[in-house]
């Protein structure tokens, strides 16, 4: 009898082993790494936005047309940001120049760069720009996605220690002075926060703009966005992210509005905010799958690679501070390495655009 139940005790163990040995490989993944914005990155990527912030057509100029007087080419309507498709990616190929800059002055076309920004921020130009918000039928115009990387631009511009950045920052002051204001004037006014993976997604439009009143001191609009963001999504839970993505979207609405939660509460306040609102995440075993891209000819279905920046992005800075997150940084080395290789040498339906998301996830996985 006591040799049936050694015999016993063997083969259970012997049917567990395998098991235990399978929990073990799951839970302990190797590494995936991102990419690193290096010099020859920059130098790579740098060609994106040199290539289209002087390019005026084609063009979608997303204007609402009030008579004969405002049917002007792009240049005449916006002679600071008239390339790269549309203002907003005009706006952030310009970011992209000064990032690219700041991180590598000795870059092969910093020259290059330096000469396009000092051609088209100049004073007489913004002065065009902001007379352009103040006409009576476009005083929304590109609320507040573009508003978002206008004060963006202005953030690094302030954040960049050269002769040429004092020069841009003070020509752009204008226009980012308004923008800024819009943002007091509108966010009291929005009952009810944008939810959608494109342009108008309100947590997006928040965390650009906190980021910029955080680094220059502007405590009114970092204030109202505090308390805008708490009103709009502190009580929210269990996000469907399974949802995600939407065929167009180039944002997670779930991941950028955890992005900004991430700056607007405390550490411990997140922590207990992010366990309720995606619980799913703290799972060492999660799996996010990246946007698929069936057609980068297709201006719209090449969002998908958009989301898959904007998604790395929001989850480095999510688990910064947060080890118990750290598993979460594989998901964001996957988003960007699937989209990466397609950016240089592309169609202009992406390469107007993707070569700024790309930089600023890029940027955000250096911070690692």
């Amino acid at each position: 009898m006591r040799y049936i139940y050694i015999m016993i005790l063997i083969a259970i163990i012997g049917c567990n082993s395998p098991k235990q040995e399978e929990k073990k490989e799951t839970t302990n993944k190797a590494s995936v790494e991102a990419p690193k914005l290096n010099l020859a990155q920059a130098n790579r990527l740098a060609q994106l936005p040199i290539h289209c912030v002087e390019v005026e057509y084609p063009n979608k100029l997303n204007q609402t047309i009030g008579g004969d007087k405002d049917l002007k080419s792009p240049k005449e309507l916006h002679p600071a940001f008239y390339g790269c498709f549309d203002w907003h990616s005009s706006v952030h190929g310009h970011w992209s120049l000064v990032s690219l800059l700041k991180q590598f002055p000795e870059m092969e076309s910093a020259s290059t760069a330096k000469q396009q920004l000092l051609r088209n921020i100049t004073k007489e130009n913004i002065e065009k720009e902001v007379a352009y918000f103040y006409g009576k039928h476009n005083s929304s115009y590109e609320r507040t996605y573009g508003w978002a990387w206008l004060l963006k631009l202005a953030e690094e511009l302030h954040t960049w220690d050269d002769d040429t950045a004092r020069q841009l920052e003070e020509n752009l002051q204008p226009l980012t002075d308004l923008i800024a204001q819009k943002y007091i004037e509108f966010l009291p006014k929005l009952k009810y926060p944008i939810r959608v993976g494109e342009h108008t997604n309100t947590a997006f439009g928040l965390t650009f703009a906190w980021d910029y009143a955080n680094t220059v001191g502007d405590q009114k609009l970092k204030d109202m966005i505090e308390t805008r963001a708490k009103e709009f999504y502190l009580e929210d839970a269990n996000c469907p992210i399974t949802w995600e993505p939407s065929g167009y979207d180039f944002l997670s609405p779930c991941l950028q509005e955890a992005a900004i939660m991430k700056r607007v509460l405390s550490k411990e306040e997140f922590k207990t905010w992010f366990d309720k609102f995606l619980p799913e995440l703290k799972n060492t075993d999660y799996q996010l799958a990246v946007g698929e891209v069936s057609d980068r000819k297709d201006g719209k279905l090449v969002h998908l690679d958009g989301v898959n920046f904007s998604r790395a992005w929001c989850l480095y800075t999510i688990v910064e501070g947060m080890p118990e997150y750290d598993h979460l940084k594989n998901i964001a080395a996957e988003h960007i390495n699937y989209s990466l290789p397609n950016l240089v040498g592309d169609s202009y339906e992406g390469g107007h655009w993707l070569g700024s998301f790309a930089i600023y996830a890029l940027n955000t996985s250096n911070n690692d």
